[in-house]
This record gives structure tokens, sequence and C-alpha cells, in this order.
């Protein structure tokens, strides 16, 4: 691995600035003492003048020039889910370490390649999880981590958000095809996914059915059948039809010693929480419910903690690229599954 970084501050450049680029501004504002932004690149001329006006730093269109031109530690990719393979190994050829947003890729075989053009190029690749940092998850990743449910039986996870035409139109061709994007699952719910191996442990097989009411490629609505390898059986909805707006992102634990229910728009409220044996932190629970008018939730500013200090030498990655390959793992299972209707058991075989 490159050299720690010590003595200065950590010079990063944003490569795409839409959507989900205005966390990734607000975490390095918040994390001014130990980060600097350097740069900017998209492809929309305008919107890149935008950015490099309001930040004041040099913007690109293309990244391969601001590798050239910058002396850069880390690349944070916020561009279309399906560019992020052929971006971070330029990155990686670089020298330069990458963060990318969720998901990694669209394609098992590009996030294989993501993770071994990092390896061999010596670079960290960070797969930006954050909604596990959110407080009520943490919580609930602790109850998990001490085995207080006992054996799990049972779980389910909803999405139930809203995503309507003009939500998939505005992304200049990109939002909703399989190439760049991704469904409901890959792109949308990519977190709830997550969780299934992260809160629960590795599946075993998954079962799943999906439909498209929008006028694009990929699901918009979906169910998934789950069985982990402890013998828990579970399952997970997803749609972005709900009307008129965002209603609810939530999972459901049922075990032997244990019921929680982590409800709201994003899992942002510990709505059941009882356990046959309480711990002291249990009375932190009302404290750690918070408000939230994004389903993103507040998690980037605390994941670039991690970031910063791994790459400053004191820290190891919360979630790194072969972290990031289980959820795509999962998603292509599950692809798999409602393409051909059958039960696909894991780990996947090419």
């Amino acid at each position: 691995m490159k050299a720690k970084i010590e003595n200065r501050k950590i010079r990063v450049g944003i490569v795409g600035c839409g959507r989900i680029a205005k966390n990734h501004f607000g975490s390095i504002e918040k994390h001014a003492d130990n980060l600097e932004l350097v740069s900017v690149c998209d492809i929309d001329q305008n919107v890149l003048h935008e950015h490099s006006n309001a930040y004041k730093v040099p913007g690109y269109i293309s990244l391969e020039d601001m590798l050239k031109s910058e002396e850069l530690d880390l690349v944070a990719l916020c561009t279309p889910s399906g560019i992020h393979p052929d971006q971070a190994v330029i990155a990686a050829r670089f020298g330069v370490n990458v963060m990318t947003e969720k998901p990694m890729a669209t394609r098992w075989q590009d996030g294989v390649r993501m993770v071994k053009a990092c390896d061999e190029a010596g670079v960290r690749l960070f797969v930006v999880k954050q909604n596990r940092l959110n407080t009520t998850l943490q919580l609930l990743k602790r109850a998990v981590v001490e085995k207080r449910f006992g054996k799990i039986h049972m779980v389910h996870l909803n999405v139930f958000w809203t995503r309507p035409q003009s939500y998939y139109d505005q992304g200049n061709g990109w939002r909703g095809t399989w190439e760049f994007d991704g469904g409901a699952f890959m792109n949308q719910a990519s977190h709830y996914v997550d969780l299934l191996d992260w809160l629960i442990g590795p599946v075993e097989k998954v079962q799943a059915m999906m439909s498209t009411t929008r006028d694009i490629e990929v699901e918009d609505t979906g169910v998934l059948n789950v069985k982990w390898r402890n013998g828990a059986l579970g399952s997970m909805s997803v749609t972005m039809l709900t009307y008129p707006k965002n209603l609810e992102g939530s999972i459901t634990i049922l075990g032997e010693k244990g019921t929680v229910r982590v409800g709201g728009v994003a899992v942002n409220d510990i709505q059941l929480w009882e356990f046959e044996e309480p711990k002291d932190y249990d009375k932190h629970i009302q404290a750690a419910n918070y408000s939230t008018t994004s389903v993103y939730g507040f998690g980037h500013p605390l994941y670039y903690t991690n970031v910063i200090d791994v790459l400053r030498g004191s820290a190891e990655p919360e979630t790194d690229g072969r972290e990031g390959l289980k959820s795509l793992e999962l998603l292509i299972a599950a692809y798999l599954s409602a393409r051909d209707g059958k039960t696909i058991s894991l780990p996947l075989e090419f």
C-alpha cells in the first residue's frame, strides 16, 4: 500500500457533481482540518463551471486530464454506477486512492476488476456504505454482535419510496438503464441489500421477482426471499412507485430472545426494541432516533472519518472493495433469479 499521509491535508478530487456529490462536498468542509478539495470533474460544462466557481478549484471535463494535472491522494466517484469501474481503474493507474459511491459496479466482473486494479496499484478502494454509520443501525449492529436476539428466525425489509418518471428522465439518458444505473434494488435500495449480509450474515440462497412500470429498462418494484447460512429466513419488498412520496425504509428482526423494528423513511426511527435481557445502552434508543429529510441519512461525514484514519495509517477500512463485493454479489444473484425464475445459491460461480 501507498505510504500513509502525514503532516499535511489529504488532497481530494470529486468526479461527478450531481445529486449525491453534495454529501461529499459537505463532508470535506466538515473535515477541513484533514481534507482539501483540490479539483472537480464533470462532463457537463455548465455543472462543472458552477461547482468550480463555487468551490474555487480547477474543473476538468476529463478524469484523466485531472489526474495528470493535479497531485491527488483520493478521488471520490459520484458518477453513474456503470462508469465507476473504468474510472477506478484509471485512478489506480495514476496511483490515487479511490472512494466510490454505491453500487461499486453494475456487473460482478467489473467489481472484481476494480478490486484487482487497486490491489495491483497498491491503493485503497473504499465503497461508501454510509447507512451503516447511522446511530440507529449502529445500535442494531451492536445487539446482533452481542447475540441478544439468540437465534434469529425471520428478517424483513421494506423500501417503499417514490421515483417519478421525471427523476429517470433528468439523468441525460443514464438513469434507469442496465448499463449505467441498475434498478430499484441495485440503485435506490442497495444500502438495504447491504444490511442482509452486514447485519445477519452470509446468505445461502435467494429467490426474486421483479416488475417495471415506469418507462425504463430496469425494475422499479420487486420482492426478494432470502435464506441465510445460519438458518434464518427473510424477505425484502422494494418499490419506487409509492404514492405520493417516500413512505418507509425499514428492517424488522425477529429472534428467540428479541424483536426489533427500525422504521421511518430511512431506518431512522427505532419503533420497537424488546429483548429478554436488558442492557445499559437500551436507554439510548430514543436519543438514537433522528429526523431526516433525505434518504441518504447523515453518514457521509462519519464515513470520511474512517477514510481519513486509513490514509493516515491509524485504521483499517470499514468498507473496502471486498466488502462492497458482498452486496454486489447479492444484487447479481437477485437479478439472475428474477430473470431465470430460479433459486440462486451463493457464492456465485462464473
